[in-house]
């Protein structure tokens, strides 16, 4: 039987279509034929690229018992995730309250008015290892509600009574200072793993957000510290296995702490931030091998991400076929020494393995092993490893390919666009620049519409419609702030204004705390807000790094005021969970440099404007083009010096004298 998913717009809900558990997604009449029914509600919720979640579809909601049991004594309602981050949020929350842990797939089951009482994540269709089976818990439940009411009744709302008691305290902290980002810094150094580069233990997850923090820490202050951990954390992930050494790109977090074997989910959001990273770094030392994996990076998302329409899609599964046509982790990603030999004969295959770290024994499963750089070689001839990196990369692609999920997220987009902008402009590649801009079009014609506000997601050019949440604000702002700085185009500085005016009405409460769902957004058991870094930055932070670029772009008092009071939660947390608020700690680090507002009048792509995005001063803002242009405010009434391209660098409401020198003004920005 097809069930209610089929007309999904989501690639994980469509997974489920086929189910013979009738499936109703997230909306209001699933829980309406509950109460008439006067039976729980049961929520599923995960994403595509979960392996898990493939699992306990395979064992449980294709099984036609348990299928058969569902339909009979509940309404199952199926979420992707990624499509409805706001669901997902408050009742991840409940789960983590209650259990003390949290992760996907996560089965919720809920009252018809969606008050949860029993949690839990996977659960396996025989009992094991002390969990019981998915048909004992879906029995008990089932007996709990028609035999104990009023206890079901009492834990739903004292669930909902405590969660409503967690609201954030607000903005009033005041903002981080010298203070909060070096002692953010000091936890960052406790956390360090020194031998290996990253922080904490096994698994571990790529730090993208808190490098971002301890480039600008280092630009600001000359703190060389922070730049090794920097570099150092950024050199052993390119060398795992987390990097993938052929086609380049990140898997999703490394399961052991020395980036050997990953997860092998690759995941957009990753991707972008990472490949921004790396360019950043360059920036910051020149970096032969920072330049080559930021490029790699943004060539992996354009060949493997990029969809029809011109977005990216969200993630390529850790999943595939291999060689026996059964779907495992990581089969197109790894190799036997006897593949290697298959596809390079015995010599070239004997050097791939050292090069590469393949053993007899594997690093991974069954004899397979992850290709990372298993020593630095500088000896190693690079037209020999192009050679076989290439040879290898050509049988690869006969593989099976791992499932794409190709929806399209807003948020993830933004992060995109920001990170092929500034890496096109870096390393002159126009082409990544307008994969960037045709990204940043498909937000506006499609996910803009004809409503005026963001929708989250979208696929083969069809609006999800699910609205926006501030993530998808927050990061889309950020990436057409980084467009406009690159193509001197001030309609992307426009377009940023529009959506950060309705964070301002929609998202703000008193006191500048920020709401991850609209004031007019559906109504959940609460209002979702979580100021933390998760796989992303915060919406909380993101927003606010935003808003703060666009008052330095405009001199808004308003945007400016808005990012001051978002802040005060980082000087809150900042000192505390370093780890967790990166990108806040990378926000603060702009604020506490002005941040710097650059004027280049000239043209766009000359070399004052390639010099001014080239400046590491945390969080600057570049206007470049013609005076008479108008597109940018901080381009008015700037002439020329001497009918020759001149930059204009203020900060604090102070300005430096006009230079027609690049390497003036390389100086002033701390660049390179």
């Amino acid at each position: 039987m097809s069930n209610r998913l089929a007309q999904a717009t989501s690639p994980y809900l469509l997974q489920h279509a086929d189910n013979p558990v009738d499936w109703w997604p997230w909306e209001t009449d699933a829980f309406e034929e509950a109460r008439r029914r006067d039976v729980p509600v049961f929520l599923s919720v995960g994403y595509s690229a979960c392996h898990w979640c493939h699992v306990m579809a395979h064992e449980s909601f294709e099984d036609d018992e348990a299928a058969a049991y569902m339909n009979e004594h509940f309404v199952s309602v199926k979420v992707d995730r990624e499509e409805r981050p706001d669901v997902d949020a408050v009742y991840m929350e409940a789960v983590q309250a209650a259990t003390g842990q949290g992760g996907w797939p996560m089965s919720v089951f809920m009252t018809p008015d969606g008050q949860p009482f029993y949690f839990g994540t996977y659960f396996p269709p025989e009992p094991r290892h002390g969990m019981p089976s998915f048909r004992q818990v879906l029995e008990g439940v089932s007996a709990a509600w028609t035999e104990r009411r009023d206890e079901v009744a009492q834990i739903a709302g004292r669930i909902v009574h405590d969660l409503a008691q967690r609201s954030l305290a607000h903005g009033g902290e005041g903002l981080p200072g010298e203070a909060e980002l070096a002692q953010a810094l000091l936890g960052l150094t406790r956390d360090y793993d020194e031998k290996h580069g990253g922080f904490g233990g096994a698994p571990k997850f790529p730090p993208s957000m808190t490098i971002e923090f301890l480039l600008r820490h280092h630009a600001r202050t000359g703190a060389e510290g922070a730049l090794q951990m920097a570099a150092d954390t950024c050199a052993a992930m390119a060398r795992g296995g987390m990097y993938d050494q052929l086609g380049g790109g990140f898997a999703r977090y490394s399961v052991d702490r020395e980036w050997t074997v990953p997860h092998f989910e690759k995941m957009l959001y990753d991707n972008a931030l990472l490949c921004r990273v790396y360019a950043h770094l360059w920036r910051a030392t020149g970096s032969e091998s920072a330049r080559r994996v930021a490029l790699e990076t943004a060539d992996f998302m354009v060949r493997e991400l990029r969809t029809a329409e011109g977005g990216f899609a969200s993630a390529l599964d850790a999943d595939s076929e291999d060689g026996d046509g059964r779907h495992v982790e990581g089969a197109y990603y790894v190799w036997t020494p006897g593949q290697l030999r298959e596809v390079l004969g015995e010599e070239d295959a004997a050097f791939a393995a050292e090069y590469f770290g393949v053993t007899e024994e594997g690093t991974f499963e069954e004899g397979a092993s992850v290709l990372r750089l298993a020593r630095e070689d500088a000896g190693a001839d690079p037209d020999r490893v192009a050679r076989v990196r290439a040879a290898l990369l050509a049988a690869r692609e006969q593989r099976p390919r791992p499932g794409r999920d190709d929806k399209v997220v807003a948020a993830w987009n933004g992060l995109a666009i920001a990170a092929l902008a500034e890496t096109g402009a870096y390393f002159d590649r126009p082409d990544l620049v307008e994969r960037a801009t045709e990204a940043a079009d498909l937000l506006v014609r499609v996910h803009l519409g004809d409503v005026a506000r963001l929708d989250r997601t979208s696929k083969d050019g069809r609006a999800g419609g699910h609205a926006g949440v501030l993530e998808d604000y927050g990061d889309v702002a950020e990436g057409f702030l980084a467009l406009a700085s690159v193509t001197g185009e001030g309609v992307w500085l426009e377009f940023a204004g529009f959506l950060l005016d309705i964070v301002l009405q929609h998202f703000t409460g008193e006191g500048g705390q920020l709401y991850d769902a609209a004031d007019d957004a559906e109504r959940l058991i609460r209002r979702p807000q979580d100021p933390t870094d998760n796989a992303t930055p915060a919406g909380w932070t993101a927003a606010a790094g935003a808003l703060l670029s666009y008052a330095a772009h405009t001199g808004s008092e308003a945007h400016r005021t808005a990012a001051e009071g978002a802040l005060g939660v980082v000087k809150a947390l900042g000192p505390r969970a370093p780890r967790f608020t990166g990108w806040g700690l990378a926000v603060a680090e702009a604020l506490l440099d002005g941040p710097r507002e650059v004027a280049v009048v000239g043209p766009v792509g000359g070399e004052l404007h390639r010099t001014a995005l080239l400046g590491a001063a945390p969080g600057a803002v570049v206007a470049a083009g013609e005076t008479a242009g108008a597109e940018f405010p901080l381009l008015a009434d700037r002439p020329t010096v001497g009918g020759t391209p001149t930059a204009y660098v203020c900060r604090h409401f102070v300005c430096e004298a006009p230079t027609t020198d690049a390497g003036e003004l390389a100086r002033s920005l701390g660049g390179r």
